[in-house]
């Protein structure tokens, strides 16, 4: 099938899933379609890394995380980064100001945040439109995305946001499907589940494997899942990266349509213009990382309590550790702990134990 004709194929999939109305008597058939179309995007994608230059920036990422910036263009991403880090990237009333990866530096709580500021994403930008694979690269290997929108048509921008997001293999504020798929040579499907599946039967699963090319495979799923969870497991490429949301320039409209907005949405109202609103975006940039501070001890000294290690939850001793040095997990004797995590002063713990914030961290080495 030539490549126009799988785009229109999938296009004419995707209307036909918009128009049933899901029920359960519908959800077999739309976990058929929805795992065809996971076959024809699979089938694109394949072609097009063939003889694919490369594509995308060349950031380093520096830090303790790294956060981008993402929206359409002109809704004031390059004004927020100023406002966020130290760099003046370029800014004005017109659409693709930023050409290029602009990287920053927000400092909060003594984190070190690298703020990118890329080209604006428009539709079409996962099938490559206005340097969409460029951009979406970039999202790819970030900590954490920022949604900007405006208030022309907020929602209408996020719903294309998230889905030129969700093309490019990338799941929003979702965790990996907890379902293990082992093909084998023979034997068919065998499907082991230790909960109660509320929206996928045994039979639609099957089908939905079938018409992925699955024929043998031990299938054990532990929590209730959806269609598109079930593809996005068989795929096992899928990027999970957290975001948060705001509506920029809340200083060109009254605040009673600003706060109706932000509330629709959950998302922060600011404006970048006027620095409003600012501080408690960094607060959710920060706590949406699930930072942790972690006060290193040396032996016989008194803890560091002035620059402390910044670990991303869950953290154990083996992070805090490897933050070090490499060879820290290698000469590992124990750990002593005192804070939150401990049962009493100075416990003792080995390389998994889970540490809180502001836990103070004493490594002792072989």
């Amino acid at each position: 099938m030539a490549t126009d004709a799988i785009f229109d194929e999938i296009k004419r999939l995707e209307d036909e899933i918009r128009n049933t109305q899901y029920n359960k008597a519908t959800q077999h058939h739309v976990g058929l379609v929805k795992a065809k179309i996971a076959r024809l995007r699979e089938k694109l994608e394949s072609r097009a890394s063939k003889g694919r230059k490369s594509e995308g920036y060349a950031v380093k990422k520096t830090g303790d995380a790294t956060v981008i910036l993402v929206g359409f263009p002109s809704v004031g991403k390059s004004t927020l980064m100023n406002r966020l880090s130290n760099v003046g990237s370029k800014t004005g009333a017109y659409a693709f100001t930023t050409l290029r990866c602009i990287p920053g530096v927000m400092h909060y709580r003594h984190a070190k945040i690298q703020v990118l500021d890329v080209p604006g994403v428009i539709k079409g930008a996962a099938a490559g439109t206005g340097r969409g694979k460029e951009v979406i690269s970039v999202i790819k290997n970030s900590d954490l995305i920022v949604f900007i929108l405006d208030f022309l048509n907020p929602e209408e921008q996020l719903d294309v946001l998230k889905k030129e997001i969700y093309d490019a293999n990338i799941r929003v504020n979702r965790k990996k499907p907890d379902v293990t798929i082992k093909k084998k040579a023979k034997g068919g499907i065998d499907i082991s589940t230790t909960v109660k599946l509320s929206v996928l039967e045994k039979n639609t699963i099957e089908k939905m494997l079938a018409e992925m090319k699955i024929s043998n495979a031990d299938i054990v799923i532990r929590e209730d899942i959806t269609a598109d969870d079930l593809i996005d497991a068989v795929e096992g490429n899928r990027i999970y990266i957290p975001a948060i949301s705001i509506i920029n320039k809340v200083d060109s409209v009254n605040r009673e349509i600003a706060e109706l907005f932000a509330r629709k949405l959950s998302a922060l109202p600011v404006s970048a213009e006027k620095n409003t609103g600012i501080e408690k975006l960094r607060q959710a940039i920060y706590e949406k990382l699930g930072f942790l501070r972690i006060y290193m001890k040396e032996i016989g000294k008194k803890p560091d309590m002035e620059e402390p290690m910044i670990i991303k939850r869950p953290a154990t001793v083996e992070m805090a550790c490897r933050k070090i040095h490499r060879d820290f997990v290698n000469k590992f004797k124990f750990a002593r702990v005192w804070g939150k995590s401990a049962k009493f002063p100075g416990q003792k713990f080995s390389l998994n134990h889970n540490l809180e914030d502001e836990d103070v961290l004493e490594i002792h080495l072989k």
